[in-house]
């Protein structure tokens, strides 16, 4: 019981208990203490705490001793939005101090602008430090998931019938069986592989909106490792209301990633157009469009292209967010509109990017 009122007065604050009849033992008192100053103060003490650089540090130093990680970056967060702290991001001595996470990754870019010249390296170490774990993370299911599917992808449609692969030929055909007749009626026929592997064209079309921070990061990591396998040809290009093709610097997605611009509007359209020039063979094309949909631009014209796209016989997807939330907001109108078209519209974390990328390559519904 007094567990259970400790953590009711920690998540409640002082002024739930301005009597303190609530006993807490030291490091109970400290917990209480870092999250009073960012949680319950008031106007002054914020301002107080934004102008002190030791003060900060102090409090950064304490939060990593009484919280784990993932809530030291909650709350590393939650300061640089309720404290207006982005400014300690303009300091090194400050920056190092920092837990690195995704998010922390996103503000540096919206700041790339505004750092000062002896902020710069420590902002980069801070970025490759996190690219480097995602990377880590996220390299090999992606290379088993696209060596797989293009090892399986690579199938003879019309075999002879010596060449069917009876395994995969009723596999796909369940479907189709008549319970009458007691078998499977076989409507696709399956056929052994082909030696080697066909070169697929991957083009990955990112919104570098605000709110898709986080998706361009896992979206930089992703396009590195796809443009890393030779049997796929990788094109990256960011938008908001004009097109950059980053692809010269797919080999290293910290430069990548300084290339882009987070913030501004968006104009999805214009992206699929310049997507609709990088296509030469329609049905080994991949484009994958990374946004939460919200056009800027002629949405008719963006429905005209995606249309043009899936009847030319390129493979569509449109991904409303790469995130570990995987949850986006998204304009639940215009992914209506692409889903009518037989577009498939949904979120993804980027541990299931890797079974995405898989699907469509094999050329499974998604």
């Amino acid at each position: 019981m007094e567990d259970h009122l400790r953590k009711w007065r920690l998540i409640l604050g002082q002024k739930a208990d301005p009597g303190e009849t609530v006993a807490m033992n030291e490091e109970m008192q400290g917990m209480d203490g870092v999250l009073e100053e960012l949680y319950d103060a008031d106007e002054d003490r914020r301002g107080g705490l934004g102008s002190s650089n030791p003060k900060i540090n102090r409090w950064l130093g304490d939060i990593r001793r009484y919280f784990p990680t993932d809530v030291v970056q909650l709350l590393q967060r939650d300061a640089l939005e309720r404290l207006d702290l982005e400014q300690m991001l303009l300091e090194p001595e400050l920056l190092e101090a920092v837990t690195p996470d995704v998010h922390l990754v996103a503000t540096l870019l919206s700041l790339k602008k505004l750092l000062p010249e002896k902020t710069r390296d420590t902002a980069r170490q801070v970025v490759e430090k996190v690219v480097r774990e995602l990377e880590k993370e996220l390299r090999l299911p992606l290379e088993q998931a696209v060596r797989g599917a293009l090892r399986q992808s690579e199938r003879n449609r019309r075999p002879k019938h010596t060449e069917i692969d009876w395994h995969q030929t009723i596999r796909v055909n369940l479907k189709h069986y008549q319970e009458e007749l007691n078998t499977v009626i076989p409507e696709q026929l399956r056929g052994h592989g082909r030696r080697g592997q066909s070169l697929k064209h991957v083009i990955l079309l990112v919104d570098q909106s605000g709110s898709m921070a986080a998706s361009v990061i896992h979206a930089s990591v992703c396009g590195a490792v796809l443009a890393s396998l030779r049997s796929i040809k990788t094109h990256f290009v960011a938008f908001d209301t004009a097109v950059v093709d980053l692809t010269a610097d797919l080999h290293d997605p910290v430069d990548l990633l300084f290339g882009t611009q987070l913030g501004g509007g968006t104009d999805i359209s214009k992206a699929l157009g310049y997507a609709q020039g990088l296509v030469t063979q329609p049905r080994d094309t991949i484009v994958v469009l990374i946004s939460d949909m919200y056009e800027g631009g002629q949405a008719k014209v963006l429905l005209q292209r995606a249309a043009q796209l899936k009847h030319s016989g390129v493979t569509l997807i449109g991904l409303l967010a790469l995130s570990d939330e995987g949850k986006p907001a998204f304009d639940k109108e215009t992914a209506a509109q692409l889903q009518a078209l037989g577009v498939p519209v949904f979120g993804c974390t980027p541990g299931q990017f890797a079974t995405v990328m898989g699907k469509a390559i094999r050329g499974e519904r998604l």
